[in-house]
C-alpha cells in the first residue's frame, strides 16, 4: 500500500461505550507508539469521549511518564472516562471547531460498533469540510460482536470472569441443589454467555443449559429443559444472555424496561428483572421451590485479577497498529483482529473501513450453537479457549465407601 504524505499535527484519543478490563492497554499502546513518530507533536486525551471534545476538556498525555502509563494500562475501566453519545449535526460543527483550534490531525476513538459509527460520522464530516485529518476506530467490546473481527479486546477477560464465576457457582449449586440462573451481558450476540461452558470440568458440571440471543426463547421449552436436567442431576445451573428474545424478536425483558441510550439501544443491564422473571416462571410452572437468580451486570466489564494475558497483549497491539496505520498508510479506518489459520494460535491486525464495522453487529456462528439451542458445541470451545487462558483447577473428593461390618 502506498504511503500517504506525512501529516504533522496533534493527536487526540478518547474512550467510548462500556469499559473493559483491558481498554487502557489500547490507550497506552497508542500513546506510547505516537511518541515514536515526530509527525505527531502532542498527544491529548478527551475526557468522556466526544463529550470532552464538545466541552474542550482535555488532558495532556504527552506529559505522562511511561511508568505511570504502564500502571494505567494494567488498571481496569476507562482511564479517560467514557460516554454513550451519538453526535448531531451541531455537535459535528462544534467538534471541528475544537479540532482545528488544537491542530488535531489524528483522532482515535476506542469503542464498539456504536463508537465506530460515531467515528464514521466524524470522518464523513471531515471529508466534506476537506479537513486533512486521519480518523481511526480502535476496537473493543466484551460482547465480541464487532463485524470484521475474529474477536475483540475486552471479550477474553470478561469471558474469563464469566467462566470463573460459573465454576464457583457450580460448586455452590452442587452443595445445595436446586436451580441457579445467571444472567450474562450480551444484547445481540451470545459469545460472553457461551463462555460459561468453559466452567464444565466434570460431566455433570454446570452450566447445564445455555440460552443465547441467536435462538428464539420460549418459556415453555425453557421450563421443560430445566425439569429434564433436574430429573437427571437433581440440580441445574443455567446461563442466560440478557438479550434473549421471543419468536418475534422482542427481548424477553422489554416489558420491564423502556430506557434507551442515544443510539436507540434498549437498556438491558443494571437490572435483575430478567433473572427474577425467569425464576418466578420456573417456580410457577414446574413447582421447583429452590430457584435462585443472579445478574452479573457490570461486574463482568472491569473486574481486576481475571485479565486474560492474551486479551491484554492484543488490546495493546490494537492501539499500536492504529497509530502505525494512521501515520504510514491510511487516511481512516478501524483496526480489526484477524485470527491466522495456523495450528498454533496467532493473530494479525488489519485495517478495515469504518463503515464495515459501524453500527451493525455480528452474531455467534450457527456452528457454535447446539441443535437444541440450549448449549454450545466443541467448535466454540476450541475458538474461545486461547482467548481466555488457563482457568482455576477444580477437584472433587473421591467416594471411598467404608467396608460393611
Amino acid at each position: 500500500m502506498a504511503e500517504l504524505p506525512e501529516l504533522k499535527g496533534n493527536m487526540l484519543i478518547a474512550q467510548s461505550g462500556g469499559p473493559t478490563a483491558v481498554i487502557n492497554q489500547t490507550l497506552v499502546g497508542a500513546v506510547l507508539e505516537a511518541r515514536k513518530h515526530t509527525c505527531i507533536q502532542r498527544v491529548l486525551g478527551s475526557k468522556h469521549g466526544i463529550q470532552g471534545i464538545l466541552d474542550e476538556e482535555f488532558v495532556n498525555l504527552s506529559r505522562e511518564t511511561t511508568a505511570n502509563l504502564e500502571k494505567v494500562a494494567a488498571t481496569p475501566s476507562s482511564a479517560l472516562g467514557s460516554v454513550r453519545k451519538k453526535p448531531t449535526e451541531e455537535d459535528c460543527a462544534r467538534i471541528f471547531e475544537v479540532l482545528q483550534k488544537h491542530d488535531v490531525r489524528y483522532f482515535f476513538y476506542i469503542g464498539g460498533n456504536d463508537s465506530a459509527e460515531t467515528a464514521h460520522i466524524i470522518n464523513q464530516h471531515a471529508r466534506k469540510a476537506k479537513y486533512d485529518f486521519r480518523c481511526y476506530h480502535l476496537c473493543k467490546t466484551i460482547d465480541n460482536d464487532l463485524r470484521q473481527n475474529d474477536h475483540t479486546p475486552g471479550f477474553g477477560s470478561a469471558a474469563r470472569f464469566v467462566a470463573s464465576a460459573f465454576m464457583g457457582d457450580n460448586q455452590d449449586n452442587r452443595a445445595l441443589g436446586g436451580v441457579k440462573l445467571n444472567v450474562v451481558m450480551g444484547r445481540h450476540a451470545g459469545f460472553l454467555t457461551a463462555a460459561s461452558a468453559l466452567a464444565k470440568v466434570y460431566p455433570d458440571d454446570g452450566p447445564h443449559l445455555i440460552y443465547l440471543p441467536e435462538r428464539n426463547f420460549a418459556m415453555g421449552r425453557f421450563c421443560k429443559d430445566v425439569k429434564r436436567v433436574m430429573k437427571e442431576h437433581g440440580r441445574c445451573v443455567v446461563a442466560v444472555s440478557e438479550g434473549i428474545s421471543d419468536a418475534k424478536g422482542t427481548p424477553i425483558i422489554a416489558a420491564h424496561t423502556k430506557e434507551v441510550d442515544s443510539h436507540g439501544n434498549l437498556q438491558l443491564s443494571g437490572t435483575g428483572a430478567l433473572g427474577d422473571l425467569l425464576a418466578n416462571e420456573l417456580k410457577k410452572r414446574t413447582g421447583i421451590q429452590r430457584v435462585r437468580a443472579d445478574t452479573f451486570g457490570y461486574l463482568q466489564r472491569s473486574f481486576p485479577d481475571v485479565v486474560s494475558a492474551t486479551d491484554a497483549k492484543e488490546a495493546r497491539g490494537v492501539g499500536v497498529a492504529g497509530v502505525r496505520f494512521a501515520v504510514k498508510s491510511h487516511a481512516n479506518g478501524s483496526v480489526a483482529i484477524k485470527r491466522k489459520k495456523t495450528k498454533r494460535y496467532a493473530v494479525g491486525f488489519e485495517r478495515v473501513t469504518l463503515k464495515a464495522v459501524a453500527k451493525e453487529t455480528r452474531h455467534m456462528p450457527a456452528a457454535y450453537i447446539n441443535k437444541d439451542g440450549n448449549g454450545v458445541t466443541p467448535a466454540f470451545l476450541d475458538y474461545v479457549r486461547p482467548l481466555v487462558g488457563r482457568l482455576p483447577q477444580m477437584g472433587r473428593l473421591k467416594d471411598h465407601p467404608l467396608p460393611k461390618t
